[in-house]
């Protein structure tokens, strides 16, 4: 089987901090693609990519992915880190400042799916997939569409890529990731213990998962989070037109002096 492994752009620039992306359900990193243009300017980005093949547990998968992030550092263990993880990677995310809380200095949750068992209705729900056809998967991608995204905020061209994103996952690894997502948990006593800056971003108008509430759940836990909800954003946020993580992250002072 396939593992985890990490995109980078052409041009890699060691002296900036390194940022890592955890994506969603989809796990290709390439949906962070509208946001890269800007954060390359300060920040050397990898994205993690999952292979589809790959039905590691959340251990197994913590340990894959903070092994990469230990072999980028190489011979410069001290470079500042910037963790960001959005939707499902924001569950990852959460595992792996637990488990390795020195090798981060900040860490972005972009609507974290941390919620998922915390609402009934969305395990019961997500249990009845077990049962469609797999036809019905594909067909379902343009059908969830507009509950995973602000489809009139989103460019044309990533329209089409998170559909062909979407639609080129298949029944059995959009299963087991939710499986993953049902049995998500974590202590709130560990992340109180965290002392790291967190800023949750948070779309107002996210349909698929309670977002707004659950970055209020995080900030009252998290002894320095902070959240930014923003107004009109669903809950693919990151490819709407008009969204910027970089000002995002200026806007709540999140960023160190240059």
């Amino acid at each position: 089987m396939s593992q985890p492994y990490l995109l980078s752009s052409p041009c890699l620039q060691p002296e900036y901090p390194l940022f890592i992306y955890l994506p969603g359900m989809d796990g290709t990193g390439e949906l962070l693609r509208p946001q890269t243009q800007e954060l390359e300017n300060y920040f050397d980005v990898r994205c993690l990519a999952i292979p589809l093949n790959d039905k590691s547990n959340w251990d197994t998968l913590t340990h894959q992915v903070l092994k990469l992030i230990y072999s980028e550092l190489g011979y410069n263990p001290q470079r500042r880190v910037y963790l960001c993880g959005e939707s499902f990677g924001g569950c990852l995310a959460q595992r792996m400042v637990i488990q390795a809380p020195h090798l981060f200095d900040k860490i972005i949750l972009v609507n974290p799916a941390s919620s998922f068992n915390l609402h009934p209705w969305l395990n019961w729900t997500s249990q009845l997939m077990n049962w469609l056809p797999d036809y019905c998967f594909e067909i379902g991608a343009q059908a969830l569409l507009p509950f995973l995204a602000a489809v009139d905020k989103i460019a044309n061209g990533d329209r089409q890529k998170l559909l062909n994103t979407m639609r080129s996952i298949p029944p059995e690894t959009i299963l087991w990731r939710i499986s993953l997502l049902r049995e998500f948990h974590l202590e709130e006593r560990k992340l109180h213990r965290l002392t790291h800056p967190v800023l949750i971003v948070a779309g107002a108008e996210d349909k698929l998962l309670p977002s707004v509430q659950e970055a209020q759940r995080l900030v009252r836990v998290l002894p320095n989070g902070k959240m930014s909800v923003l107004p009109d954003s669903g809950h693919a946020c990151l490819l709407e037109e008009g969204i910027n993580l970089y000002k995002i992250m200026q806007g709540s002072n999140f960023l160190e002096a240059s």
